[in-house]
């Protein structure tokens, strides 16, 4: 269970910093800027990870969830706990929001900007970007696991800051999905929930090729 509360909290405080920020943002005409909101989420991801990655590895995502289940690292039958206790911990945050925000139409659900496939085909190669600094980091030697927090907050920064604009730089469908029901805005959640998912799996597929015995 403690693994499982922490994923909760884990997930929550993503999505109640990160959306949060995008919905502070609406509400204040801007005070906290594109490139705020892309340093929201990068930062609560870090923390997050440093704060739980020792109890249950800080995954956060039902897509990096579905990746480390497929790659061998991670048990499967933590699989659907892990990712039932991310989407209800991202489901309280906008609730939480939507008390706070009631009249914000969107609360900080991830939009396309422009056509379905183009912002289809940027979360799925977002999402294999992320995936292979996870499996890479967190494998890596002593001197570098210390640092994994710093490496997968940064990508999640790095990928917000320049395709957040078209896509929303999801990467995770609990943060995607939470936003999307409580503020009634269904039509495009479903490239949030597949789009990383492919990703994630493409992404392991890659990582078992490159670390394959000669």
């Amino acid at each position: 269970m403690k693994k499982y509360l922490a994923e909760f909290i884990g997930t929550f405080a993503l999505v109640f910093c990160g959306t949060g920020a995008i919905i502070i943002n609406q509400e204040t005409q801007g005070s906290i800027t594109h490139a705020g909101v892309a340093i929201t989420f990068g930062l609560i991801v870090m923390c997050m990870i440093y704060a739980f990655g020792s109890i249950s590895g800080a995954q956060f995502n039902p897509a990096v969830t579905v990746g480390f289940a497929l790659s061998g690292r991670f048990d499967k039958k933590d699989a659907l706990p892990y990712i039932g206790s991310q989407i209800a911990g991202a489901f309280l945050a906008s609730l939480i929001l939507k008390f706070l925000f009631p009249i914000n139409q969107n609360l900080g659900a991830s939009l396309p900007a422009g056509s379905s496939m183009q912002s289809f085909v940027l979360e799925l190669i977002l999402t294999f970007i992320l995936m292979m600094v996870i499996l890479m980091v967190s494998q890596g030697s002593k001197e570098i696991k210390p640092f994994a927090g710093i490496a997968i907050g940064g990508t999640v920064l790095l990928e917000a800051m320049f395709a957040g604009p078209i896509c929303g730089a999801s990467m995770n469908p609990a943060r995607s999905l939470s936003p999307a029901v409580v503020s009634g805005n269904m039509a495009d959640v479903w490239i949030y929930m597949t789009a990383p998912i492919i990703g994630a799996l493409l992404a392991v597929g890659v990582w078992k090729m490159l670390n394959q015995p000669e």
